[in-house]
């Protein structure tokens, strides 16, 4: 692999595998699609239940106008209930709903399974690889995390 061309060969590997991941969990769905930065929202306030909106916004890389808009549609879709902070009452806190977390759940698994079938199919040192390059993968988001908080 040619050193000069590897970080670019890196990022479209995985926009690429992204992509198809996306696309095979749309297909069969029975409910109307969240686009991914709404599916990024709800499964941020599921890991950190009651975070605010502009908590949000950052942790998100997005302007709070642009959350403030997702939260308004997941309210409205029923999928996140906005809660006062009874520590600031001009605050928000957001937090699931049973819809959003049964949702959420459905499409971890079909993810979970989707991934696990073409896991499958590689071959053993293929699939060690991946396994092995997981550490790397996520110190290089937690890199791109940091810089995107740096600007």
């Amino acid at each position: 692999m040619d050193q000069e061309t590897f970080p670019e060969d890196l990022a479209d590997a995985l926009v690429g595998v992204q992509r198809l991941l996306r696309r095979r969990l749309r297909a069969g769905l029975t409910v109307p699609r969240l686009r991914g930065a709404e599916v990024e929202l709800l499964r941020l306030v599921e890991a950190r239940p009651g975070i605010g909106v502009s908590d949000a916004a950052k942790e998100l890389h997005l302007a709070g106008n642009s959350v403030s808009t997702l939260v308004n549609h997941l309210v409205k879709d029923g999928y996140l209930v906005r809660e006062t902070d009874p520590a600031d009452r001009r605050a928000v806190r957001l937090l699931l709903t049973g819809a959003a977390e049964d949702r959420l759940g459905d499409w971890k698994r079909r993810r979970a399974e989707l991934v696990g079938r073409h896991l499958a199919r590689l071959d053993p040192a293929d699939r060690e690889a991946l396994r092995a390059a997981l550490p790397a993968l996520r110190a290089l988001a937690v890199h791109l995390h940091e810089e995107a908080e740096d600007s």
